[in-house]
């Protein structure tokens, strides 16, 4: 059997640390966005993290540091269309993001234990899990501050409910008015909510907003034909 004749008890036990250690470092990530109830949660942080290792670890048996360096390359990329599923629009927000980062995150811990820098995975796990804990207050923090629609960096979107078989109409509509107000938009993105109605978002280009001047632009919309609601709101950017 070929497997008595290449089986090394050190090589062993050097990969059974590092699958160990990408399987407790990707449990204490995984932990925590389980206990958030993010759609990647505990499971999923753990194969991703492990999964890397072996690869980084079987390459590294088969072809040295030199073998490991192009594994890592294919991982980064791998992971970044598992982390896309984990990416969710729903209208005009986008839900998703730091799951996928952290996913990418746990595979970068799993590479560190596949090439036995044991060390540098514990230090980058703790990054990860301070980047997830430590820095929600802050983040609250931000987002409870008031928008300063003249100075930050903002982007705004005029939001109008229509009936499904006007769409075409109010979107012409919505498309005068807004360059009559002297308003480019970027963007138009139309979702149907359901079988007789759409929501059309028309993202502005304009980085100086009056906000009297887009109320006057949606009151001017409300009641004509087709149109249920119009609306606009203030983004800040990421």
């Amino acid at each position: 059997m070929r497997f008595l004749q290449t089986f090394q008890l050190y090589d062993f036990l050097d990969t059974l640390v590092s699958l160990l250690t990408a399987f407790v470092l990707g449990t204490l990530i995984g932990a925590e966005r389980q206990y958030r109830q993010h759609s990647a949660g505990l499971r999923t942080n753990v194969l991703v993290a492990v999964g890397a290792s072996a690869f980084v670890d079987l390459a590294n048996r088969l072809n040295g540091a030199e073998g490991s360096v192009r594994v890592i390359a294919y991982v980064v990329s791998g992971i970044g269309f598992l982390g896309a599923g984990a990416i969710m629009k729903e209208g005009m927000n986008v839900r998703g993001l730091n799951t996928a980062a952290t996913l990418w995150a746990s595979a970068a811990v799993g590479c560190c234990a596949g090439a036995d820098m044991v060390a540098q995975a514990v230090l980058l796990t703790l990054f990860v899990l301070g980047g997830n804990t430590l820095l929600r207050p802050l983040v609250n923090a931000i987002n409870r501050i008031p928008i300063d629609e003249q100075s930050s960096e903002a982007s705004y979107d005029v939001l109008v409910t229509a009936d499904t078989g006007s769409v075409a109409s109010v979107r012409e509509l919505l498309l005068e008015k807004l360059e009559a107000a002297s308003y480019p938009v970027r963007d138009v993105d139309v979702v149907y909510r359901s079988g007789d109605h759409a929501e059309i978002a028309a993202t502005l280009v304009s980085e100086s907003i009056q906000a009297d001047e887009l109320d006057a632009v949606v009151a001017s919309l409300e009641g004509q034909p087709g149109v249920r609601h119009a609306t606009w709101n203030v983004r800040a950017l990421e």
